[in-house]
């Protein structure tokens, strides 16, 4: 009996695996390599270098620049995406998925990006909305 409920509950451990904070491909690289600080700065996505780096919540951002980088580490939080950088659309309708670089918009100082341009102007026309339902499924999505 003590061992199928171990087993049952090693089962359903499994079935919900935690999503990791922060979107990152194999390597552990966030946006794909792209600069997060640049959204803010030069109002476009850049790539970052790999010899500027900052490693933040589990994954390796990449800057432009120096100073890019150290902007970022004064205040990470201030320039990471929301919703660790998975699409904005997709956690607000309650599940995970990747990310374009490209599709991104800031939103009252805050990144959001989005699994591509299709899927982007969807989320840009029920915005706010799903930027709600985003901040109160992520918790229940990431732990």
């Amino acid at each position: 009996m003590i061992r199928t409920i171990l087993l049952l509950l090693s089962f359903a451990a499994l079935a919900k695996d935690p999503v990791a904070p922060v979107f990152a491909d194999t390597k552990g690289v966030a946006i794909r390599g792209y600069d997060p600080v640049a959204y803010f700065t030069a109002s476009k996505p850049v790539e970052g270098k790999r010899e500027f780096t900052y490693s933040y919540m589990g994954a390796t951002f990449r800057f432009a620049s120096a100073a890019n980088r150290d902007q970022f580490a004064a205040e990470p939080a201030k320039f990471a995406p929301q919703f660790g950088g998975y699409c904005a659309w997709a956690v607000g309708n309650g599940y995970t998925a990747p990310t374009d670089p490209a599709a991104w918009k800031i939103v009252e100082g805050k990144l959001y990006l989005n699994y591509d341009g299709g899927v982007q102007k969807k989320w840009i026309a029920r915005m706010q909305e799903l930027i709600a339902a985003g901040e109160k499924n992520w918790p229940k999505l990431h732990n």
